[in-house]
């Protein structure tokens, strides 16, 4: 299609469309090339026709936008992710429609990875190294933290969504919300001095970042920071990008969360699951308390039926132990033994207990059981 100017007087003015057409053929004119950089930004979908990310030279931080068709993009299968360094083969182009510039990328080379993410498996080994990740000096989550402190930047999205959740699940919560640098070069050293003033008001912290960049989420895998989390008195919560990012941070926090919603999920209990529970509980302390009253009450009236059967009980049991007694005293009484036939033979009152204590004519008295008469001794 030809591009056309307009004429106004002696001037000829190309439209925005138009310009942008003449810049695009002529573009298109150049011949392929090769173009090194480190893959940022990586952008696909499965609706989408295209593959989008960024090449940035670490060099200088000059970056270009490539797009590369689907297909071929797949077929490669080099499973790129950000801080991977390509060699890019394509052809410059401008999209017309909205004057952006790019590479239209035709094949992509791995070239070795990236200096930052070559610096960060550095630093990453040496931490290890060290037991800053290990799963032992992981701490648990205060299950009633009095005070929260929630480090976030001045964007709105990761804040709102940290106090949102907070706020629908638990209500009472109290939040020390701490804005600072959450991107650049002062972030780290920003996040480590809000780290240290929270940990002296609060009882858990949640670092909430939203989505970003490689680069931008660079700050968050700083030695420093890392070092200050490890050491921070109270536990960490991090929730920084997006579920598949996994800065330094996070291997140091005592817990990461996917994303500043889950954060929110972790750090305070669930209002309305707890008032169920608690309902529950006064339930069961109320039957509980109902079957004791009952138990106690059955055990009372049992214990006043003993009460008032205790007397007669304590009678009859005297009457028994007396009439055994006067049997036995019955038993054991010399009438008894008259009445068998026996007597009871008296010299001078003193019972004769053998022949030889009486003498011939010597007047005795002799009992038996129904009286006495008086004998001479023969």
């Amino acid at each position: 299609m030809k591009v056309e100017a307009t004429a106004y007087g002696d001037r000829k003015v190309f439209s925005v469309s138009a310009f942008n057409r003449g810049v695009s053929t002529w573009l298109q004119r150049l011949p392929t090339v090769w173009v090194e950089g480190e893959v940022t930004e990586l952008k696909r979908h499965p609706g989408w026709q295209n593959v989008f990310f960024t090449l940035k030279d670490p060099t200088d931080g000059s970056c270009l936008s490539v797009s590369m068709p689907r297909g071929q993009f797949d077929g490669l299968r080099l499973e790129l992710a950000d801080g991977d360094r390509v060699h890019a083969y394509g052809r410059p182009e401008l999209y017309a429609a909205r004057g952006e510039f790019r590479l239209r990328a035709l094949s992509l080379e791995r070239f070795g990875l990236g200096d930052h993410l070559a610096a960060l498996e550095r630093l990453k080994a040496k931490l290890a190294g060290e037991g800053l990740f290990s799963a032992d000096r992981k701490r648990a989550l205060p299950v009633w933290p009095r005070a929260i402190g929630l480090v976030t930047g001045n964007d709105a999205a990761a804040k709102r969504d940290v106090l949102t959740g907070i706020q629908a699940r638990f209500p009472p919560a109290h939040v020390v919300v701490a804005e600072t640098y959450v991107q650049g070069p002062r972030a780290a050293t920003a996040i480590v001095d809000v780290l240290g003033r929270l940990s002296e008001r609060t009882d858990v912290i949640v670092i909430a970042r939203g989505g970003g960049s490689f680069e931008d989420l660079l700050p968050f895998s700083d030695e420093r920071l890392v070092r200050a989390i490890a050491a921070c008195p109270v536990p960490v919560i991090t929730a920084v990008g997006h579920e598949q990012d996994t800065p330094l941070c996070d291997l140091a926090a005592d817990v990461r969360a996917s994303t500043p919603t889950a954060a929110a999920r972790l750090v305070v209990p669930d209002f309305a699951e707890l008032k169920d529970r608690l309902d529950q509980a006064r339930a069961g302390l109320g039957r509980g308390a109902r079957r004791s009253l009952d138990v106690h009450g059955r055990r009372l009236a049992q214990a006043h039926e003993r009460l008032r059967r205790a007397p007669s009980l304590l009678v009859e049991r005297r009457r028994a132990a007396l009439e055994h007694a006067a049997g036995r005293l019955r038993t054991l009484s010399p009438r008894a033994t008259l009445q068998r036939g026996y007597a009871i033979v008296r010299a001078e009152e003193a019972i004769v207990r053998s022949a030889d204590a009486v003498e011939p004519g010597q007047r005795i008295d002799v009992e038996v059981s129904d009286g006495r008469f008086g004998a001479r001794v023969e």
